[in-house]
């Protein structure tokens, strides 16, 4: 089945949408964000967004923005940054500047239906030229623990660059590419920063943590040892380096919304030696910060070489 794929924008906007029903909203209320363009003036809110770096924890969230802040030399020693969605406990939402940090919760339906509702915020700020990057943790496969992975391609768990989504009873397929031009700029960047171990490589998105990924100390597991390891030296086989849970659907949404987007995770565990996380939590802490790190760094140069830093 193809999707019936209406474009409508406003001019001189590169952030599509693909619903005709939106132009008779008198209001579209962005529920799980607590935000509409009946209540709220979201150009003036978020008109400026050049940026956008999502990730699983609002925590993690709050976390980047206080450190692109500090990067780009916005921060204030008074200043707080309030959750935008205050309201809500779905997800939370942090501005400075021309950058948005959101959370997205665990798992293909929750960044879709968070991606959902961030696309239709920046068609209605008209945002232009935005740059999207989701920033994460996953676990590596033949690589050491901590070793950021810059995604080349996401793929499905039989390694096809794929989404498929049921919609009207009918199964949709949908390109999980990425903008191969960012992914190389990121990985650049992480080259002039020389801290820690960056590679491009292809990320495994599964639907769910335990039998999905190969695990073997899920409730359930119905496969052996050997079973897990000829699966994962077959992943490896196809480029995939690393496994997380989100990564197709962001890519998919992106491409459709002519969104520019790359994946950013950090390795926690080399899954070919085992299946548990073992790190203390300061070494954990440590790695969760390297993509941000990254990705700072990256939008510092962008935004400096436009002179607007």
């Amino acid at each position: 089945m193809k999707a019936n794929l209406n474009l409508i924008f406003p001019p001189s906007s590169p952030v599509y949408v693909h619903n005709p029903h939106l132009e008779q909203m008198k209001d579209d209320i962005l529920y799980h964000f607590n935000l509409g363009t009946a209540t709220h003036n979201l150009p003036a809110m978020f008109g400026n967004v050049k940026f956008v770096c999502v990730g699983g924890s609002p925590w993690r969230m709050k976390a980047f923005i206080e450190y692109i802040a500090a990067e780009l030399g916005l921060e204030d020693p008074k200043s707080e940054y309030p959750n935008i969605c205050a309201g809500t406990d779905r997800y939370a939402m942090y501005k400075v500047g021309p950058v948005l940090s959101v959370s997205h919760g665990m798992g293909i339906p929750s960044i879709s239906i968070m991606l959902h509702e961030l696309i239709k915020l920046l068609y209605h700020a008209h945002c232009t030229d935005v740059t999207v990057i989701r920033i994460g943790t996953s676990g590596g496969i033949g690589l050491e623990p901590g070793t950021v992975v810059v995604t080349k391609q996401s793929v499905d768990a039989t390694f096809l660059p794929k989404l498929e989504q049921v919609i009207l009873g009918k199964t949709v397929v949908r390109s999980t590419d990425l903008d191969q031009g960012l992914a190389e700029e990121l990985f650049q960047s992480s080259k002039e920063l020389s801290q820690f171990e960056t590679v491009i490589g292809n990320t495994m998105c599964t639907l769910d943590f335990y039998e999905g990924q190969a695990r073997l100390d899920g409730a359930f597991c119905s496969y052996s040892e050997k079973d897990k390891q000829d699966y994962l030296a077959e992943a490896y086989k196809a480029g995939v380096r690393n496994i997380e849970m989100e990564s197709s659907v962001f890519a998919a949404m992106c491409k459709l919304s002519g969104l520019r987007a790359a994946v950013v995770c950090v390795t926690l565990l080399d899954r070919l030696k085992g299946d548990q996380l073992n790190s203390s939590h300061e070494v954990l802490r440590n790695y969760q910060q390297r993509p941000q790190i990254l990705v700072g760094h990256y939008i510092k140069k962008q935004l400096s070489a436009s002179g607007k830093t």
